[in-house]
C-alpha cells in the first residue's frame, strides 16, 4: 500500500541531512514503481520499504529485476538511453522523481556500490578515496584529507593503506579495491547505500570482511544490498525482498523467508528448486 507523507513531512531532496533515525521510520518508500528500457517493462508496480538502520536484501533469478530496482532508488536507471520510470520514491518524504528535483542530489544522499571494484587507475587511494568530493565542493587539503581518512576507516580500510595513500588504487587486491569503493560512497556523506552484488567477484575472505563492514555501517546508514548469495542474505540482511520476473513475490523479516514463506514460489527459490 503507498504511503502518503502529509504537507509537514515535506522537505527538499536538497535540504540538509534529516540524520539518523532511531525510532525506525522509512527511508525509503517505493510505490507503484515500473521501469523500462525502451518498450521492454523490467519492473511492474514494484511496492517497497526499506527501514532507516538497517539492511534489506534483494534476492531473485538473474533478470529478475533487482539491479534495474536498485538503480531506480537512486535514479541511475534513467542514464541509460531510452530508459523511463513511472511511481514514486519517497526519501526524507519527498519524491525522489518529483519535477524539479536534483539528480545529482538525490545520488549524493543516496549512494551507490557497484558489483566489481571500480577505482580511478591514475588515481592515488587517498584522491579516489575523495574523488566524489571535489566534483561537488570546494574543500582545502587538509579537510579533503580529513574527509578521505574518515571514509577510509568507515569502510575498514584505514589501517591496510595508511602508508599506501599515494598508491594507485588499482594496486590494491580485489577487496581493498570494493573497500575503497564503498570509502569513496561514504566519503560524500550520503544517508543510505545502495550495494548491487559488491562481494560476488571477491575471494570468500574479501567476501567476509564485506559482510562484517555492512554489519557495522547499518548503524549509521540504510542499506539495500542485491545478492545471489542466499548465506549472505541469511548474514547480513534484518528484510528479505524475493522478486521474479520484475515483480516482488515476497517481503519479510530474512528469518521468515527463508524458513517459512509464505509464497511457493519463493520456497522453491530459497531451497534451490530454481534459479
Amino acid at each position: 500500500m503507498a504511503i502518503q507523507p502529509g504537507p509537514e513531512d515535506l522537505v527538499p531532496v536538497g535540504g540538509g541531512p534529516p540524520g539518523p533515525r532511531p525510532d525506525g521510520a522509512a527511508a525509503l518508500v517505493a510505490s507503484g514503481l515500473n521501469a523500462w528500457f525502451g518498450s521492454l517493462q523490467v519492473l511492474k508496480d514494484i511496492n517497497l520499504i526499506a527501514q532507516a538502520q538497517s539492511v534489506t536484501a534483494l534476492i531473485g533469478p538473474s533478470g529478475s529485476g533487482k539491479s534495474t530496482l536498485i538503480r531506480c532508488l537512486n535514479r541511475m536507471h534513467e542514464e541509460v538511453r531510452g530508459a523511463r520510470v513511472t511511481g514514486t520514491v519517497l526519501f526524507d518524504g519527498t519524491d525522489i522523481y518529483a519535477p524539479g528535483t536534483d539528480p545529482v542530489e538525490v545520488r549524493r544522499r543516496i549512494g551507490m556500490v557497484f558489483q566489481r571494484p571500480t577505482p580511478f587507475p591514475t588515481m592515488s587511494v587517498l584522491d579516489n578515496a575523495v574523488a566524489g568530493l571535489k566534483l561537488g565542493e570546494r574543500l582545502g587539503k587538509s579537510e579533503l584529507r580529513a574527509r578521505g581518512e574518515d571514509a577510509l576507516r568507515r569502510a575498514g580500510l584505514w589501517d591496510e593503506v595508511k602508508d599506501r595513500l599515494g598508491d594507485s588504487g588499482a594496486a590494491l587486491s580485489g577487496g581493498q579495491q570494493q573497500r575503497l569503493c564503498i570509502a569513496r560512497a561514504l566519503a560524500v556523506q550520503p544517508e543510505i547505500l545502495l550495494m548491487d552484488e559488491p562481494a560476488s567477484a571477491l575471494d570468500p575472505g574479501s567476501t567476509r570482511r564485506i559482510e562484517e563492514l555492512i554489519e557495522k555501517l547499518k548503524i549509521e546508514y540504510t542499506v539495500v544490498i542485491v545478492t545471489h548469495n542466499m548465506q549472505q542474505a541469511t548474514r547480513v540482511a534484518s528484510q528479505t525482498v524475493f522478486m521474479l520476473d520484475g515483480q516482488v513475490v515476497e517481503t519479510g523479516p530474512t528469518d521468515v523467508i527463508f524458513s517459512h514463506p509464505s509464497d511457493k514460489r519463493t520456497e522453491d527459490y530459497v531451497h534451490g528448486r530454481f534459479g
